[in-house]
């Protein structure tokens, strides 16, 4: 335990010796969410806790999540999934999602994936990143051993060096596990639980099930995107206290009164929808159970759900989806009648100013992408009518 406890010692010298800055030490790790499952007491009736609620809960992705110790880059996601290609994603394009699409039939990490993931998608993200900073591009990537982890890594990166960390003491010195994504999943079910508020406002509320049917692989993986994102740079940073204390900042890490706040918004969200008798405990066992293990029994049933929500290779593609001139020029239009009726109407001139910025800010990567496809038409239009007027004209028979 000693030479383990010497650790950050160890990796101070490493750092120092190969002239690491904190934006070029990175660490990720793995983790289960469980992305159906609410706290157990969040069923309105004792008629829905059936089976099929049981078994929904138990539908579990694997995530690859991580950044850098200056806090400042968040790395895309790897997302393994049961079902390489579920209903829910027919006419996505998988390099343009919010995360790296893998699939395998446990959705388990695995050297592969981890391989792939490394050479094709780590190594070129640390090299942009450097770029944009004007840095050398080279990085040192720490991680925990583990049977996903490939063990050539540093055979593979001549810019890359890969450390591991000791493997009793891996706990309380892997930054992703000091908070960091476990105040990913607490946002990953406040968001998912607003979803389910918004359904369930009006008169003809669906039930739970209903709501949860309609709640796809897709839905998923946009609040996994959005509580990733909602992750701080200052608990980033604070996640590598234990093992590099002199990289991080005396403001970095939520204080525990932001993560109570965020457990008491979780439980007041789940109320408001009418899940009733929710209390914090429920919330903080939920978040413990992502890291429970499936039965067998689970595997298999969890086999034919995806089988059945997998797209037919017998089928003919679906076609990709198609963003139209039309599309864009009608929501850019619902965006100005939106922003104009903010604008008469909203007696706080400041607040509807600040709104209107705010959404055509949003939607400015919109604009130029119509302005782009208008301006190939025009091309296309132009070079059709110059080829009508040099073609020679058909002789008269």
């Amino acid at each position: 335990m000693g030479a383990a406890s010497n650790y950050p010692i160890v990796l101070k010298k490493i750092i120092d010796d190969g002239g690491y800055l904190p934006g070029q030490v990175f660490n990720v790790e793995e983790t289960s969410l469980y992305w159906k499952r609410l706290p157990d007491r969040t069923f309105i009736s004792q008629d829905e806790k059936t089976a099929r609620s049981l078994n929904a809960s138990k539908d579990r992705l694997t995530l690859l999540m991580g950044g850098n110790a200056a806090g400042d880059f968040k790395l895309k996601p790897v997302l393994v999934y049961g079902c390489e290609n579920p209903r829910a994603l027919s006419g996505y394009a998988k390099p343009s999602l919010p995360v790296i699409w893998r699939s395998n039939r446990k959705a388990w990490m695995t050297m592969s994936i981890f391989h792939d993931w490394f050479i094709n998608h780590f190594c070129p993200a640390v090299e942009r990143y450097c770029a944009q900073r004007n840095i050398p591009n080279k990085a040192l990537l720490i991680l925990k051993n583990g049977p996903s982890r490939p063990l050539n890594l540093n055979d593979l990166s001549s810019t890359v060096r890969v450390e591991y960390l000791p493997k009793e003491t891996a706990a309380l010195y892997q930054p992703m596990e000091q908070g960091v994504i476990a105040n990913f999943k607490r946002y990953y079910l406040r968001r998912t639980l607003q979803q389910l508020v918004r359904a369930t406002d009006g008169e003809s509320k669906p039930t739970v099930w209903e709501l949860l049917d309609k709640f796809n692989i897709m839905s998923a993986m946009g609040n996994i995107a959005e509580a990733w994102g909602e992750v701080e740079a200052s608990t980033m940073n604070g996640a590598w206290r234990h093992v590099w204390p002199g990289c991080t900042n005396n403001t970095s890490l939520p204080p525990a009164e932001t993560v109570e706040k965020i457990t008491r918004d979780i439980v007041a969200l789940a109320n408001e929808a009418g899940f009733h008798s929710v209390v914090e405990g429920d919330v903080i066992q939920l978040l413990d159970s992502n890291q429970e293990d499936l039965s067998d029994e689970d595997l298999v049933w969890l086999e034919q759900e995806r089988a059945s929500e997998a797209v037919d290779d017998t089928d003919s593609p679906p076609a990709p989806l198609q963003l139209t001139t039309d599309h864009l020029s009608d929501a850019l239009t619902y965006i100005d009648q939106v922003v104009d009726i903010l604008s008469v109407n909203d007696p706080n001139r400041e607040r509807s100013l600040k709104v209107g910025r705010l959404l055509q800010d949003a939607v400015s990567c919109y604009k130029d992408l119509y302005k782009e496809k208008i301006r190939r038409q025009q091309q296309t239009t132009l070079r059709a009518v110059l080829i009508c007027k040099t073609e020679p004209p058909t002789p008269s028979v």
